[in-house]
């Protein structure tokens, strides 16, 4: 069992605020110290100071309250939390714009009619033809993606696209993830059998020693607003990830949350784009762009690992009614998506100025 003095410093600085909150030293409401402010007093840098702050949100300790900085909690709200940046929370801007729902249940009508018995068929098992071809179009549109929807797969969510790459890549590699990173990512890893290195954060990435000296060959990278630092990998830092990947004759796991919500004047190419598609699984998900219930995202694998896939994996059935993944295909192809979108880049963009 790791010992206190080998933990990260994030989660030594995070302990020994949250020890102090517990033993009532610290109290409920008490304003802390800004990110910047906390690294100063601690010696540390704010990266550091930003992934204990981010375990303490994590688990209802510590709040942020927009403009007035970080508050003591009652520790009883367990909830993680997305942070957009200065610690808003993505969702707080997706709950805040009006969902369409005449739209939306306009579209469900529409695909009960239209669709008919054909509802009642088990999917295939890479999911139906008719969404992932919405989804391609999409990621064309939006990001530069040229992805051949043959490619895409459509499943539950990021947990569970974890374990499918773990039976896929195998269960013997070292997968690289962020340090600190999203604590499921770890433990939906090694639930699959596979063994986690953390890499540590600098301001655009993972550090550039962390890669050179890790003995991962599969590196999990969250290159958009990474929880819970926040921190968004550059052009520079994408590059290098996808050059990591060629020297180690190895894959990158691209995991693309919160994306969307990107409000400068074009997307940062993603790790998929830079790389040609090659060695990099791409992933991404719909609870978060559109509501938390809606339990459905995918991955993109690249051309070399399709085959393998289908082989060693195409067994397994797909795991989204197919209900769901008409009315979404509808959803995207009339437009509906993006002006959702749309509506929540302005909300985000609108407190951030």
């Amino acid at each position: 069992m790791k010992n206190k003095k080998d933990k990260p410093l994030y989660e030594k600085l995070y302990e020994t605020i949250k020890d102090g909150i517990i033993s009532g030293k610290i109290k409920e409401g008490d304003k802390l110290p800004s990110k910047r402010a906390f690294a100063d007093l601690n010696g540390v840098s704010v990266i550091t100071a930003s992934g204990a702050y981010g375990l303490l949100i994590d688990e209802g300790y510590v709040y942020a309250k927009e403009r007035s900085g970080y508050f003591v909690g009652s520790g009883s709200d367990k909830k993680a939390n997305y942070k957009y940046g200065d610690g808003e929370k993505i969702e707080d801007f997706a709950e805040s714009v009006d969902f369409k729902f005449s739209a939306f249940s306009k579209i469900m009508r529409k695909v009960i009619t239209e669709y008919d018995r054909a509802l009642l068929v088990k999917p295939p098992a890479f999911g139906v033809t008719r969404l992932r071809k919405a989804i391609a179009g999409y990621l064309y549109r939006y990001r530069k993606m040229d992805v051949n929807f043959e490619n895409i797969i459509i499943g539950s969510g990021s947990e569970y696209f974890y374990g499918m790459i773990v039976a896929l890549l195998g269960r013997e590699r070292t997968y690289g993830i962020e340090s600190p990173s999203y604590e499921k990512i770890k433990l939906a890893i090694n639930a699959s059998g596979g063994k986690t290195e953390g890499l540590k954060m600098g301001e655009n990435g993972i550090l550039t020693e962390e890669l050179e000296k890790t003995s991962a060959t599969v590196l999990h990278v969250t290159p958009f607003n990474s929880y819970p630092t926040g921190v968004t990998a550059n052009h520079t830092k994408r590059k290098e990830y996808v050059t990591w990947a060629k020297k180690k004759n190895g894959f990158i796991v691209e995991d693309d949350i919160d994306s969307e919500f990107a409000v400068g004047t074009k997307p940062v190419d993603t790790v998929f784009f830079l790389a040609n598609g090659e060695n990099v699984i791409y992933l991404n998900t719909f609870s978060k762009s559109l509501a938390p219930s809606m339990r459905m995202g995918y991955m993109i694998l690249p051309d070399s690992l399709v085959k393998e896939y289908k082989e060693k994996l195409g067994f397994y059935s797909c795991t989204v009614p197919a209900f769901d993944q008409y009315v979404l295909a509808e959803y995207i192809d009339g437009g509906y998506f993006e002006r959702h979108l749309n509506r929540i880049r302005r909300k985000i963009k609108e407190k951030k100025d």
